[in-house]
């Protein structure tokens, strides 16, 4: 996970509203006691009356999140990004948002692939704004997980794989690249290079 108590030290806490400064500060506290069900009732509160906070919007959807409402959380994370386009960290929580809702048994394979795909896309967008490894590891793994959901399938399109597990390893190669000794990061590109060996049929 990001490291939290540096990106809410960036968050300018500053409104005209003592209402939802009130909220807001509230809504904070609770939040950094991992009080995430006080922290979204503040919080909302802090968003009604002011739905153009940034920091507001950006630390409810860092609550859900936490409270593993994935689709609340992508919506508060995508209002943020409407707002203010270069949030790198809005990027980034709404992709794991999206990665965990891939994950959930009842939703439908259209909308699982959607949300593998929409988790790559945002960390491309996060990546743009900062060249950052937490960034290229996590795309790193949407990409695998992309291609393992593929794989999976009755029937599947053997490039879009192909193509998936290669991103992946170039994005666990970047992060190789920085930091030699990452042991974690060698495995995932271990067995990504085994599965697009597997699949080109050289293994």
């Amino acid at each position: 996970m990001m490291r939290l108590s540096v990106i809410l030290s960036l968050l300018i806490v500053s409104f005209e509203s003592s209402a939802q400064n009130a909220y807001l500060k509230l809504g904070y506290q609770a939040m950094m006691d991992k009080d995430f069900k006080t922290a979204i009732r503040q919080l909302e509160k802090a968003c009604i009356v002011d739905s153009s906070s940034t920091n507001a919007l950006w630390m409810l959807g860092y609550s859900y999140f936490h409270s593993e409402n994935y689709r609340k959380s992508i919506t508060a994370y995508s209002k943020v990004i409407a707002i203010d386009k270069t949030n790198k960290d809005a990027y980034y929580f709404r992709s794991k948002a999206k990665s965990n809702l891939a994950k959930d048994a009842q939703i439908t394979p259209a909308e699982r692939e959607k949300m593998l795909l929409g988790a790559i896309s945002d960390l491309g967008k996060a990546i743009l704004i900062k060249s950052d490894d937490v960034y290229y590891q996590s795309r790193g793994l949407a990409y695998r997980d992309y291609a393992v959901y593929k794989m999976h399938l009755s029937s599947f399109d053997k490039n879009q794989v192909s193509n998936a597990l290669k991103a992946a390893i170039a994005d666990f190669e970047h992060v190789l690249a920085n930091n030699s000794s990452r042991a974690d990061i060698a495995s995932l590109l271990d067995v990504s290079k085994e599965k697009l060996a597997t699949l080109v049929g050289h293994h």
